[in-house]
C-alpha cells in the first residue's frame, strides 16, 4: 500500500487480480474515502463501473485466498482426520454387521465386528462366496483407514494443542476442536459449554424440560471423568472442564507449554476422588 493516499489500488494495475486481492487483504485505512473517485482521477480505473468491476474481482480471490489459508491451518486438519476417522470406523463397524449377519448364512463358525471380517479376509473361514469376501475386504480397509488416521491425530495434535493434549489425550482434544469447530471457537467456550460438548441432544432435552441436565459430553472419555464414581463424576467433569478451557486458551493465543495444568488437574482430581473412598466408608457405615 502506498504513504500517498493509502489507497489498495495505488501501487497495482487493473488487471494485476492477485495483487490487487492481496493488497485489499493487507491494507486498512483509518478513516473512509471516496475511493471510486480516487481511483478515476488517479487513472487507476477508466470510470466508477470499472472501479467496482475491479473491486469485485479482486475481493473475490482475496476471499477465497483467505478460506485456503483458513483450510490449511493445522487446527481444521485434525477436525477433518478426527471427523473422517469417526466416519471410517461408523461405516466400517455398519458393513461389519451386516457382514456378520450375511456370512452366518454360510458360514459354520461366525464371528461379529472388524476381527470376523479380518478372519474371512485371511481365508480363517470356510466362507467361498467372492462377495462377502468383497464387502470384508471393504470393513477391512475402512478399519485400516481409520487407524492410520488415529496415528495421524496421535503425531499432529501435540503440536497444534500442546497444552490440550498434555490434560486429554490427541484424540480427544481433536474431537472438542471438531466439535467447537477451530481452536479459536474452542478457546472462547466457557468451562461449563466444553463440559457438555457432545451432549448436545441430551442439553436440548433438559432445556425442553425432557430430562435432567447432562453433567458431561465428550470429556466423559477422559481418565478422571470415567475413572470417578458416579456420584461425583460431574464434579469430575466440571474440573477437567476448566482446565481444558484454560489449555485451549494458552494453545491459541500464548502456544507455551503450561505444565502447572496437568499437576494443578491432578491435585483436584485427587481431591475429588478422595470423597469416593468417604462415600463407600459412609455408605458401609449405614448398611452396618
Amino acid at each position: 500500500m502506498s504513504d500517498r493516499t493509502g489507497a489498495w489500488f495505488e501501487d497495482v494495475t487493473r488487471h494485476e487480480t492477485a495483487a490487487s486481492a492481496t493488497a485489499i487483504r493487507s491494507g486498512s485505512h483509518a478513516e473512509p474515502a471516496p475511493w471510486p473517485e480516487l481511483a478515476v482521477e488517479s487513472g487507476a480505473a477508466s470510470d466508477e463501473d470499472d472501479y467496482y468491476d475491479w473491486l469485485h474481482d479482486a475481493t473475490v480471490v482475496a476471499t477465497a485466498d483467505a478460506a485456503q489459508e483458513l483450510e490449511r491451518a493445522d487446527d481444521r486438519q485434525l477436525v477433518h482426520a478426527v471427523r473422517a476417522m469417526d466416519d471410517c470406523r461408523r461405516t466400517a463397524n455398519e458393513l461389519a454387521e451386516r457382514l456378520a449377519e450375511w456370512a452366518g448364512t454360510v458360514d459354520d463358525d461366525p464371528g461379529t465386528g472388524v476381527a470376523y471380517a479380518r478372519r474371512i479376509v485371511a481365508d480363517e473361514t470356510a466362507i467361498e462366496d467372492e462377495t462377502i469376501t468383497s464387502l470384508a475386504e471393504r470393513v477391512v480397509d475402512l478399519e485400516d483407514e481409520a487407524l492410520a488416521l488415529e496415528e495421524r491425530l496421535d503425531r499432529v495434535a501435540p503440536t497444534v494443542a500442546p497444552n490440550l493434549v498434555a490434560l486429554a489425550d490427541p484424540i480427544l482434544a481433536a474431537r472438542l476442536i471438531s466439535l467447537a469447530g477451530s481452536l479459536e471457537a474452542l478457546a472462547k467456550q466457557p468451562s461449563g459449554t466444553i463440559q457438555v460438548l457432545g451432549a448436545e441432544d441430551a442439553l436440548f432435552a433438559h432445556l425442553r424440560g425432557h430430562a435432567p441436565s447432562p453433567k458431561h459430553g465428550v470429556i466423559y472419555t477422559h481418565e478422571a471423568v470415567r475413572g470417578t464414581a458416579p456420584a461425583n463424576r460431574g464434579s469430575a467433569a466440571r474440573a477437567v472442564a476448566g482446565k481444558l478451557a484454560i489449555a485451549a486458551r494458552v494453545d491459541h493465543y500464548a502456544g507455551d507449554r503450561r505444565p502447572e495444568l496437568e499437576r494443578e488437574l491432578a491435585a483436584r482430581i485427587e481431591t475429588i476422588q478422595a470423597r469416593d473412598g468417604a462415600t463407600e466408608s459412609t455408605e458401609a457405615g449405614t448398611d452396618d
